[in-house]
């Protein structure tokens, strides 16, 4: 593969990544939206991380886990609990990265 193939697919895969993002916010930003549309446009975005958060605790391994040996879940549990009664990022993150620090290493998950 010669430089300006590879020049060309950065240059392709660089417009086809961006430009799904730049357009609508370039031709939509120009129109105020009905409080209903902003209301539920405000739902998408906890929708995909919890359907992601979701996916990534209950199968790890790409087919659903729900036993004992899941330690993704046991690490959820106590980062929910935090995130809940904190309402921090950094208390979360530090819960959850400590938790599965424990289950790895001392546990032995």
């Amino acid at each position: 593969m010669d430089n300006t193939s590879i020049w060309i697919m950065i240059i392709g895969v660089s417009l086809v990544s961006l430009l799904p993002r730049i357009i609508p916010v370039a031709v939509l930003s120009r129109y105020e939206f009905p409080a209903v549309v902003k209301e539920w446009l405000s739902f998408v975005a906890p929708a995909v991380l919890g359907a992601l958060t979701a996916l990534s605790v209950l199968a790890p391994q790409g087919k659903i886990d729900i036993s004992f040996q899941n330690i993704y879940i046991w690490a959820f549990i106590p980062t929910l609990a935090a995130a809940v009664k904190t309402k921090s990022l950094f208390s979360t993150l530090l819960v959850g990265i400590l938790t599965m620090a424990v289950l790895y290493n001392f546990i032995g998950f």
